[in-house]
């Protein structure tokens, strides 16, 4: 075995430890039925194109039902191949080859080839889109083979493998990308019956999958996009649907009340907070920011108790090398001498903050508001928005989907930018733990993405799904991975 996978090894068990969450005891898996769940995230901008934001609606649409990506997270926290059978890299981690498995098709009967995965992967040269920064790590990539690929990074990457998860990097059939984007045409578990953009997916189970047998029990999959967390507890609550993800913590009540319902809380790496735009972002208004934010309140308010103070870093207690650095202190005092340097003494702050970013937005504006001055936003004004930080499995990947956001913004800047690539490629445990540790002192310090709460994952079931005993945590919903992972008790 190879250093390098031995390291693997060795990170995916640590991984394990934290990212998968027990439930009940695991039932012996059956065929048949309907899955109905009422998810958040959804967006009238939905679409089957990769290149667009996903929220859990479209996760689970996407990577959890109709689409496949090269390699999945599993529910423990290890890794393993989805499309891709196995992985090998050069000493230096900067040249990987990955082999496809042999007999996928596409939902129209085309088989997979590398010539797919390349095509797919092409698409997010494009600036846009937010798995970007992933692809830009690399430098060449070729087919040498019908179903080989090799892949060579611009730095070595010794989590390449995982980044390949990546909900957004799912692959497409490269001869029709426009029909495959329009009518969802992918290689997963179900087939499109009924899409409606942030509203509706109906997915049926395809006949054969090189999967059947060990995921994929439903005949059908039903997703409902509904933001109001209230309006999902009603749903699942009324029974029109079978499980709820993003529930408000007022929901438990509810839920321990009803023995036909249970509760699932996870803990992962979900954080909520905001960040500033260009053009009204600047190192002291992220001191002012990080100063203005009472963070256990928020947590007992906002949170209602289930979660813990965030610490302005993307990387979370389910990540292996997580640091646990502090960040300013509450201090409205310097928050609003910060201001004051910032130029902004009197201004009051245009906020985007719609329930739909995360729940209790609007509550966290308010408390905000005891200490600093804000507005709502108008169209197209730079803005401090509400955000939801969901986290990765890894550190790297953690803090490339939004590396301009979680960099200073003084002089540390560059220095903040060798460690990330230093660590990326720095195969040596303790010194990975030493570079992730100061890159995560930086964020918490002067960092722009201003993460006050630590969500627990909070979703509600019914008692007629089987579930099992170790559920992903990355996501909501097992993962997003609900319509592989469950079926009917």
């Amino acid at each position: 075995m190879t250093t390098l996978r031995r390291r693997r090894l060795l990170q995916s068990a640590l991984a394990a430890a934290v990212l998968g969450a027990s439930g009940l005891a695991s039932r012996p898996a059956r065929a048949g039925g309907v899955l109905q769940a009422a998810l958040s995230g959804g967006s009238a901008a939905d679409s089957w194109d990769p290149r667009r934001p996903r929220g859990v609606f479209m996760v689970a649409a996407s990577q959890g039902a109709v689409f496949d990506t090269l390699t999945e997270v599993a529910a423990d926290g290890t890794l393993k191949g989805e499309l891709a059978t196995g992985w090998e890299a050069s000493p230096d981690a900067r040249r990987w080859t990955v082999t496809l498995r042999d007999g996928v098709s596409f939902h129209n009967g085309r088989r997979l080839t590398a010539e797919d995965v390349l095509a797919s992967l092409a698409l997010h040269r494009d600036p846009a889109s937010p798995a970007h920064a992933l692809v830009a790590g690399i430098e060449e990539m070729r087919a040498i083979s019908p179903r080989d690929l090799r892949f060579t990074l611009r730095s070595g990457n010794a989590d390449f493998p995982y980044l390949l998860a990546d909900p957004h990097l799912v692959i497409l059939p490269a001869d029709d990308m426009t029909e495959a984007m329009a009518r969802g045409i992918g290689t997963g578990l179900y087939r499109v019956e009924r899409f409606d953009p942030g509203r509706r997916f109906i997915g049926t189970r395809v006949t054969e999958h090189w999967k059947d047998g060990s995921a994929g029990w439903f005949d059908r999959v039903d997703f409902l996009a509904l933001a109001d967390p209230d309006a999902r507890l009603r749903a699942l609550a009324e029974g029109r649907v079978d499980a709820a993800d993003a529930l408000p913590p007022a929901a438990l009540a509810t839920l321990d009340s009803d023995p036909r319902l249970r509760l699932i809380r996870q803990t992962g790496n979900l954080q909520y907070g905001f960040a500033a735009d260009p053009g009204l972002d600047s190192a002291d208004l992220r001191l002012a920011l990080k100063h203005a934010m009472d963070r256990p309140r928020l947590v007992a308010e906002v949170l209602g108790g289930y979660g813990q103070p965030g610490r302005d870093t993307p990387i979370g207690p389910a990540n292996p090398y997580f640091f646990g650095a502090t960040p300013p202190a509450h201090d409205p005092d310097r928050a609003r001498f910060h201001l004051r340097r910032a130029g902004l003494e009197g201004i009051p702050l245009p906020v985007s903050a719609a329930e739909a970013a995360f729940p209790g937005a609007a509550q966290a504006v308010d408390l905000l508001t005891e200490t600093l001055p804000l507005r709502p936003a108008n169209p197209g004004d730079p803005a401090l928005r509400a955000l939801i930080s969901p986290g990765r499995a890894t550190e790297d990947w953690s803090l490339s989907m939004a590396p301009a956001a979680c960099a200073p913004c003084d002089g540390s800047r560059a220095r903040f930018h060798t460690l990330l690539q230093t660590a990326r490629a720095e195969f040596d445990s303790a010194r990975r733990a030493e570079l992730y540790a100061e890159l995560q002192m930086m964020g918490a310090s002067s960092g722009g993405l201003i993460l006050p709460m630590a969500a627990d994952h909070l979703q509600g079931l019914s008692r007629r799904l089987a579930t099992p005993a170790t559920q992903g945590a990355l996501w909501q919903m097992d993962d997003a991975r609900m319509a592989e992972r469950w079926w009917i008790a």
